[in-house]
């Protein structure tokens, strides 16, 4: 949908004030007269192709951003909650189902799976459930989720982990017409990159249009949505057959609770807090013992002696395969040009490391003509 005058204009007002910028501010960087870039943004003036390109490029901005209309659940959510403009996060998580929307649309071989209809949970009971089901449709077993971005992918969530700095949120996900997007703060450590991933994986399936989550003092006993995501999180990345059998193994090799909780932690890719947590789930450890293991921290030493293998899962940028595989068939079918491919993979690779194109015969003018 195309938007008018007056709703262009008041998104050039709210990417403004998400960028901090005053309108002399603006109006200096785009080549305007501050008066001229008010009237824009009440709607009282049309703007130009090349004046709003200048405005994009002065608020770091994509031009369509401004012209095409978002996801429908981004826009309620935006519409919602924030009254000025949405904030960083919610800037990326709209370019990321942008970016999303326009490959499916372009690329025919783009397929999305059929998931069984399932029920947001509402208790701890049915969190456990829901990560069982989850994990008998991955074929994992009591397996740990290594590659939680292929597993999310397999189930039609694609994941961007970007950096999004400091003070931003641990996450978001946002429905789609057909699948889901995730964005996941890279700043994080890799092990809470992986239980934010989760739990995004979880509002996804739980159907939830869009959401902004922030990490939490994980002693909360409640069942509130967040609560039971948090617990389907930890079930899917330490499924409960599989934590009971390594923990036991552990004790009977004569490890301490330090060793045994670095094992643990390394074997299925979480971190302390989320370890500690998960085996007062299973009621394997009181919250005396909890304490401790939240407070281990793994060295190196602990890595050479124990031969553990370090994996920096989730760093930034990191993208689903199927969606960089994607951009990169766009990109040889000359649907979308190198700077756009360069900037639909986020970093992951630049103009020298995209794939040579073969020259187009002259016969091929024609075509342009």
């Amino acid at each position: 949908m195309t938007l008018d005058a007056a709703t262009i204009g008041a998104r050039v007002a709210a990417a403004r004030a998400r960028a901090g910028k005053t309108q002399a501010d603006v109006a200096r960087e785009s080549d305007l007269d501050r008066s001229a870039l008010a009237k824009i943004e009440s709607g009282v003036r049309r703007v130009s192709a090349l004046e709003l390109a200048r405005i994009a490029e002065a608020l770091r901005e994509r031009v369509e951003w401004f012209l095409v209309e978002a996801p429908p659940s981004v826009v309620a959510h935006r519409n919602a909650s924030f009254e000025a403009g949405p904030g960083a996060i919610d800037a990326v998580v709209e370019a990321a189902a942008r970016d999303v929307e326009f490959v499916v649309a372009h690329d025919d071989s783009w397929t999305w799976p059929e998931l069984p209809v399932v029920r947001p949970p509402d208790s701890h009971k049915a969190a456990e459930a829901l990560a069982l089901e989850v994990r008998s449709l991955l074929d994992l077993g009591v397996e740990p989720a290594r590659d939680l971005v292929e597993l999310a992918g397999r189930l039609g969530l694609v994941t961007f982990s970007l950096t999004l700095g400091p003070g931003a949120p641990d996450g978001a996900s946002v429905q789609l017409r057909d699948g889901g997007v995730a964005v996941v703060n890279g700043d994080l450590q890799t092990g809470r990159r992986r239980l934010t991933l989760a739990h995004e994986l979880g509002h996804y399936l739980s159907d939830d249009e869009y959401v902004v989550d922030w990490w939490r003092d994980d002693v909360d006993e409640g069942v509130s949505r967040e609560a039971t995501l948090d617990w389907f999180a930890r079930a899917l990345l330490l499924p409960e057959g599989g934590l009971r059998a390594f923990v036991g193994e552990c004790r009977e090799g004569g490890d301490d609770l330090r060793t045994t909780a670095v094992r643990a932690a390394s074997h299925f890719r979480v971190d302390m807090s989320t370890l500690a947590r998960r085996l007062v789930d299973l009621g394997i450890l009181g919250w005396e013992q909890a304490h401790v293991v939240r407070a281990v921290r793994t060295t190196k030493a602990d890595i050479i002696e124990l031969n553990l293998v370090v994996h920096d899962e989730l760093a930034p940028p990191t993208l689903s395969r199927f969606f960089e595989q994607s951009v990169l068939r766009l990109y040889r079918a000359d649907i979308i040009s190198d700077v756009r491919a360069v900037d639909l993979l986020r970093g992951v690779l630049d103009e020298e490391g995209l794939p040579e194109l073969p020259l187009l015969p002259e016969s091929a003018i024609w075509t342009f003509v």
